[in-house]
């Protein structure tokens, strides 16, 4: 259950729903009364021992949690600097971190009533995942999807279609996590009565941000104790891949009272942050503004419209970023930093050839910034970086920018 100490930096947010500047609830008035409802049943939920004992249990038994705490004992060999560790996430059912918070949304869709459920997803993990505990629960789902999305993640929409789930490709824009939201928020406004929208991370209008986090942090509460029971302390620097940025506030926000803990939160750089914009590096690049419910940091032009933004990677091809991250990034509790394309390659070409674990894209940002930093770290110094989800869905698209044909 979530910490709500006031002196704490885990405390937040506020009760308008906002961490600093950032975050609050901006949507249309047919919106607030879910909003609304959705708040109070979480805060039911959060003080209900049955509600986390459904959790637990469906974590531990249909999940597979707690996840591994991997020391990759070739790769500190090969980086020749801090000890390194993975949080394997990917190993979870259905690949990537994204169920430890889809399962929390469904149970509560589930007491307040709601026999459909809506997503957005861009490297369609979320997807798999919403997809996944509707199948389990027998509840319909629709999700959303970018065209351009659909075409670079094929495998994940077949196992959506397995699954039950309709998949509905977005043509608006870029046709991408951003548009996909899009279309899924103006699917909630239509179909207020029955629906229920259970976002992939942590933006949004509150009380998501806050209550994807608490889902999330499942990941560092692990880190912490699998972390004393191996090193007998807690990791020097933890390091995560950010897009919205769930999986990283998951495992950060455990460790936002530690000072001793550095935390990194890594964007995607795409082909360089510059003024080109073919990046989606919001904090690096970009300035406040609102963008699907809530304030938080943006890509976009003078005249505050959106920019598409890039990357290889479509989980991090989103122009925003979580509003908690917005905050932590203004107060310098949190460091954040980017990785290019050619970056990301080669760190996913290095986890395969010397630990044999195939990573996502997205991961394979945070291994990439990992590469740079432990080689002039002591070999005391313990890293700890998010796993947070397998390659399988990018063997195709790597395969394209490395030049290899891959006949499907």
């Amino acid at each position: 259950m979530p910490d709500t100490r006031q002196n704490s930096l885990r405390a937040g947010p506020d009760g308008t729903g906002r961490f600093g500047e950032f975050g609050g609830r901006f949507v249309s008035e047919t919106l607030m009364p879910l909003i609304l409802a959705l708040e109070d049943e979480y805060e039911r939920a959060k003080d209900d021992p049955t509600f986390w004992a459904e959790m637990d249990d469906l974590w531990e038994h249909y999940v597979g949690r707690p996840s591994p705490l991997y020391h990759a004992s070739r790769l500190t060999e090969h980086l020749g600097g801090a000890k390194v560790y993975l949080k394997r996430d990917e190993l979870n059912h259905t690949g990537a971190h994204k169920i430890n918070n889809v399962l929390g949304q469904i149970i509560l869709a589930r007491r307040m009533g709601k026999t459909r459920i809506i997503a957005e997803t861009g490297a369609g993990q979320h997807g798999v995942a919403t997809a996944t505990v509707c199948a389990k629960f027998g509840l319909q789902c629709v999700v959303y999807m970018g065209a351009h999305d659909v075409e670079r993640q094929a495998p994940n929409v077949f196992r959506m279609r397995l699954l039950g789930a309709t998949v509905v490709p977005v043509t608006s824009g870029r046709g991408t996590l951003k548009d996909a939201m899009n279309d899924a928020l103006r699917d909630w406004v239509t179909n207020v009565r029955d629906t229920f929208y259970c976002i992939g991370t942590v933006a949004g209008p509150h009380p998501y941000p806050a209550m994807v986090r608490d889902f999330q942090s499942i990941i560092g509460k692990e880190v912490r104790w699998q972390m004393e029971k191996a090193e007998g302390r807690l990791p020097d620097t933890i390091v995560a891949a950010i897009g919205g940025g769930s999986n990283a506030m998951g495992l950060f926000h455990p460790f936002l009272d530690d000072p001793s803990v550095r935390i990194i939160g890594v964007e995607a750089g795409g082909k360089g942050v510059d003024d080109r914009m073919e990046h989606c590096a919001s904090l690096t690049g970009g300035r406040p503004g609102v963008l699907h419910g809530n304030k938080t940091y943006l890509l976009q032009d003078d005249d505050g419209q959106i920019l598409e933004g890039y990357s290889i990677s479509a989980g991090l091809d989103y122009p925003g970023i979580g509003p908690e991250h917005s905050w932590l990034h203004d107060i310098g509790r949190a460091e954040y930093v980017s990785i290019t394309d050619k970056e990301a390659l080669e760190a996913f070409q290095l986890c395969c050839a010397l630990e044999g674990i195939i990573p996502a894209l997205e991961p394979s940002h945070a291994l990439a910034h990992v590469m740079k930093i432990a080689p002039a770290l002591p070999r005391e110094h313990l890293i700890v970086m998010n796993m947070c989800g397998r390659g399988d869905k990018d063997i195709f698209t790597v395969a394209k920018h490395l030049g290899v044909e891959v006949k499907a």
